[in-house]
């Protein structure tokens, strides 16, 4: 259909072009003269003969010769030029008639008369059929011409008769006087130099005429040539290319038609004055030529107009095909990695917050695929549009668009389906969170039930009904029954979410014994509060105080009425009740224990769960990421950036997948069925942890090679292959979330074990991994520092780091600038090493993650052998001094807050108590040591223990002199600061 459709077009388009091309060739085959008055416009202005427009009675053209004196002199070709052009411009019907020749010679002699009048005979390039003589008017050159021309007769033999004229009146007998100029006696109204300005005015456009034709059959014969392009550059090229040439073409048109409009007016001018008799014949037929041109002319264009517009909407199908078919390439291409990316959607997730997620991840990738979806639709809407304009290639565009909106359907209906499954997964995971909390509730209510209240008739009464509230709750919140389930989700559930399913049905059937146990306690305990007294006859008396009752009353006493058995037996029921009211006591003591223990197994279980999925994680990225680096496969989608940069990407993850993968977590699994125990695990591990330190460490130039090359091909690739919903930079951050994550675990396992024998264990492991995030966070902000020329390393452990104020009051300098500076506090960051006080200045955040922290400048360091502190500052709680050399440098700190001063306070105290006992075992450790060498005392001035204990005892004041009683920490108060000098 589309093939006969375009033929038809291109028949159409042919059959027009051969109707321009049969008048164009009219046009150039018409009106065709040898020569141009512009090529012999100097010959012309000779005036040697002329055609003044005069004719015949017959209507013969009339060529007059003037007397010209000359006339023998003019060179053969330019006679012959000239007479050919002049019988060249009659109509061929006129021409065909015959010319009459005027031949005015009245002045001259009858030699030259008779050589002009042979001469002309002679060359003459057309039909004659009458010429006129006028011989010469003297006497005897008119007797002369008489005799001459009897006697001369065969010379001037010719096919139309010679007649010599005497006179002009003589002329008129043969010519009209309106067809004869002013010379000749007649009225004809002639300008030579008028006539040749419009005969090369004619022939101009004449010209342009033909020039303009022969342009449009050579541009028509292009356009109907040309094949059409195949693509879009192609045909926008080829239609802007013929646009351009159109253009041009119709201008030349306008300008043939202006020239030849302005030609015709001038040519109107003199018909305005045909109603004189001055008007010739030939002036008419100029005008009629000059019509007829314009009128092929107007033909012409307006057959080019059809024919340019059929082409012009060839193009336009062409080019609006092309663009609809690169739509379609492209949009097929998104939409066929939009549906193969949905089908990748088969996860229905493991837990309501990752179901949740996957929603949200379905709901993004829908609004984002969405744009593609409106595209294809818009691209078959545009289709139709063309099927509908009669579009010469509606077979090729109908399937397209068919295709175009069955892959939208499809996409959408996959859509649909994935969200359904998603929904249904979402109100499974919700049921089974509705029963987890309902038993998590059930296990707290259980566990803050207090057992001591519990034993009155109230505190069993309101217990019990506590627990029949909260059972009545169970018919919305629980799993009713499973085969329910498992036929009702059917479409979602695998095996991992069916064995999900069976361990909630699980915990909600022993949380529901558990409360069944509790309940019928709880029943027994009030049944016992309310059971009526039965009334019990009191013992004798005798019986109650006798301390040694004789034989026969024992042997009486077991041969007892059935009143004296129930005497008996009366203490035996007491003790009997008593005995139930201890167990029962016992039995809810056991029940809050055995809540507490299911608490802590679902603490262990997530921490198991949690562990084995973060090593599985770590093991994903290791082998789809880093050993990814390393395959010459992927090489060529590695940007320059990173290559050899894999340690820098993902630090030392390495060494933390196979600390967790082989030690760790096996020994973790160990502590499966004693929980409570499981700090012992974290302690004996502790050292090991130190590894997160350097990662945490790496992680600012990690991120910021990740920032620089996310976008790289590689990761997206090594995504696709994972099938990962988030990106390398989620993963990285793993180890960081993971090493936070086990204090929340722990803490967790501590509030369920305080009575268990491994809660110091647990308290102790909780503080450790506190004091690694704390060493970790310190490590992030001492890797920070600039401009410390020495090795931070020898300065030993960073104990605190922390902002503060800080004022300097120094024994050397300026007075002034000593005054000054103790009323500008300086904004200082202090790392307090073992060895060494850092003082350094906090530079403005900037970038982005992990490079947004901030980098310190360093400014200054105190050695803590030189340090010494006072505690209090008066006026302030917040504030302590740090002073250095025996008070040559003070440095007054104030804290944000008084706690923060008291912890850094207490910390610096205790790194100089160290550095004092330090100095005391030195020095004793020396005495001894030569005391033991040297038995004869040695002299007092050269004694080394002698000298050392100066040292020590230098060393003591240094620390002592302003500090507290304990000699580390002084509460004497400052100098009051001198005020603010009042002078500019």
């Amino acid at each position: 259909m589309t093939v006969s459709r375009l033929s038809l077009l291109c028949r159409d388009l042919w059959a027009l072009w051969l109707l321009l091309k049969a008048g164009a060739d009219e046009i150039m085959h018409q009106d065709i003269v040898p020569l141009c008055a512009a090529d012999i416009q100097d010959q012309l202005k000779k005036r040697f003969a002329y055609l003044s427009g005069g004719r015949g009675q017959d209507g013969s053209p009339v060529i007059t010769f003037p007397d010209y004196p000359a006339f023998s002199e003019i060179p053969d070709k330019e006679f012959q030029n000239v007479m050919t052009y002049l019988t060249s411009i009659p109509s061929l019907q006129d021409a065909g008639i015959g010319f009459i020749l005027v031949i005015d010679r009245r002045r001259d002699k009858w030699t030259s008369v008779k050589a002009s009048v042979l001469r002309i005979a002679a060359s003459f390039p057309a039909n004659l059929q009458l010429v006129l003589v006028l011989r010469p008017t003297g006497f005897f050159q008119r007797t002369l011409s008489d005799i001459a021309f009897k006697f001369n007769r065969d010379d001037f033999k010719m096919k139309v008769p010679v007649i010599m004229l005497s006179s002009v009146p003589d002329l008129h007998s043969y010519i009209d006087k309106s067809q004869l100029t002013e010379d000749l006696g007649g009225t004809l109204d002639y300008c030579h130099s008028r006539w040749l300005c419009q005969r090369m005015a004619i022939e101009s456009f004449a010209l342009m005429v033909k020039q303009t034709a022969q342009m449009l059959q050579s541009f028509g014969t292009e356009l109907a040539e040309t094949e059409l392009p195949n693509d879009v550059q192609s045909t926008s090229s080829v239609l802007c290319a013929h646009t351009e040439k159109k253009d041009k073409a119709k201008e030349d048109l306008r300008l043939a038609l202006k020239e030849g409009h302005s030609v015709l007016e001038s040519l109107g001018e003199l018909q305005a004055e045909g109603s004189e008799p001055g008007v010739n014949q030939d002036q008419l037929d100029n005008q009629a030529t000059v019509q007829r041109l314009l009128a092929q002319l107007n033909e012409t264009e307006a057959a080019f107009d059809e024919f340019w517009a059929k082409h012009q909407q060839k193009l336009e199908q062409c080019l609006q095909l092309r663009h609809f078919e690169q739509g379609f390439r492209e949009v097929k291409a998104i939409l066929d990695a939009v549906c193969q990316k949905v089908a990748t959607f088969t996860d229905i997730g493991n837990s309501l917050a990752h179901v949740e997620h996957l929603l949200r991840d379905l709901a993004s990738f829908e609004e984002k695929s969405g744009v593609a979806v409106e595209r294809a639709r818009a691209l078959s809407l545009d289709g139709e549009q063309l099927i509908e304009n009669k579009h010469y290639a509606v077979d090729s565009i109908r399937p397209k668009c068919q295709e175009l909106r069955h892959l939208c359907d499809q996409f959408s209906a996959e859509i649909v389906r994935r969200r359904g499954l998603l929904s249904k997964s979402l109100e499974l995971h919700r049921r089974l969170e509705t029963s987890l909390k309902w038993c998590d509730e059930g296990i707290y209510l259980l566990a803050s039930q207090p057992v001591d209240k519990c034993q009155s008739q109230d505190g069993a009464e309101a217990a019990l009904q506590e627990i029949e509230k909260f059972l009545e709750t169970s018919a919305e919140n629980k799993i009713q029954e499973l085969n329910t389930i498992y036929k009702e989700y059917e479409s979602i559930l695998n095996q991992d979410l069916m064995e999900h399913v069976r361990k909630v049905f699980q915990k909600q059937a022993s949380m529901e014994e558990v409360f069944h146990r509790r309940q019928a306690s709880l029943k027994k305990l009030a049944a016992r509060q309310t059971r009526p007294v039965q009334p019990v006859a009191p013992r004798p008396e005798a019986l109650a105080k006798s301390p040694c009752p004789s034989p026969g009353i024992r042997r009486g006493s077991e041969n007892s009425s059935s009143e004296g058995g129930a005497l008996r037996r009366g203490p035996y029921r007491r003790a009997k009740s008593e005995m139930s009211e201890s167990r029962q006591g016992r039995s809810s003591a056991g029940e809050e224990e055995e809540s507490l223990a299911i608490l802590r197994r679902h603490v262990m279980s997530e921490l198991l769960d949690t562990e084995r999925a973060y090593v599985e994680e770590l093991l994903c990225v290791l082998e789809g990421y880093a050993a990814e680096m390393d395959n010459p496969l992927m090489a060529h989608l590695l940007s320059t950036g990173l290559h050899h940069k894999k340690d820098v990407l993902f630090g030392n993850m390495e060494e933390i997948y196979h600390f967790h993968n082989r030690i760790f977590l096996r020994e973790l699994e160990n502590y499966t069925d004693c929980p409570e125990l499981v700090g012992r695990c974290f302690l004996e591990r502790m050292e090991d942890f130190q590894i997160y330190e350097k990662y945490c460490q790496n992680k600012p130039r990690s991120e910021s090679l990740w920032r620089q090359c996310s976008d790289c091909p590689f990761f997206q690739e090594c995504q696709r292959k994972l099938d990962h919903k988030l990106s390398l930079d989620s993963y990285l951050l793993k180890p960081v979330q993971r090493i936070t994550k086990y204090q929340l675990l722990l803490k967790e396992m501590l509030k369920y074990s305080k009575n268990c024998e491994g809660a110091e264990d647990l308290q102790e492991a909780l503080s450790s991994i506190l004091g690694i995030l704390k060493a970790v966070n310190d490590s992030m902000h001492l890797i920070a520092i600039t401009g410390y020329d020495g090795n931070l390393s020898d300065l030993g452990k960073l104990l605190m780091q922390g902002s503060f104020s800080v004022w300097t009051d120094h024994k050397r300098g300026h007075t002034k600038v000593k005054e000054l500076a103790r009323f500008k506090p300086m904004q200082r960051h202090l790392f307090l090493h073992e060895k060494a006080v850092l003082f350094c200045k906090k530079r403005e955040e900037n970038g982005e993650g992990y490079e947004k922290a901030p980098s310190y400048s360093y400014k200054q360091s105190l050695n803590m052998a030189a340090v010494g502190i006072t505690e209090n500052v008066k006026g302030d709680a917040k504030k302590f001094e740090i002073w250095y050399n025996a008070r040559e440098e003070v440095y007054i700190v104030q804290a944000p807050t008084p706690e923060i001063k008291a912890a850094w306070v207490n910390e610096i105290r205790k790194v100089l108590t160290s550095q004092l006992q330090a100095c005391r075992e030195a020095s004793q450790h020396r005495t001894l040591e030569q005391s033991q060498s040297l038995p004869l005392p040695a002299p007092t001035s050269t004694s080394p223990s002698r000298g050392n204990s100066r040292n020590l005892k230098k060393l003591e004041e240094r620390k002592t002199d302003p500090l507290s009683l304990e000699g580390y920490v002084s509460s004497a108060p400052l100098p009051k600061p001198p005020e603010k000098s009042k002078e500019p």
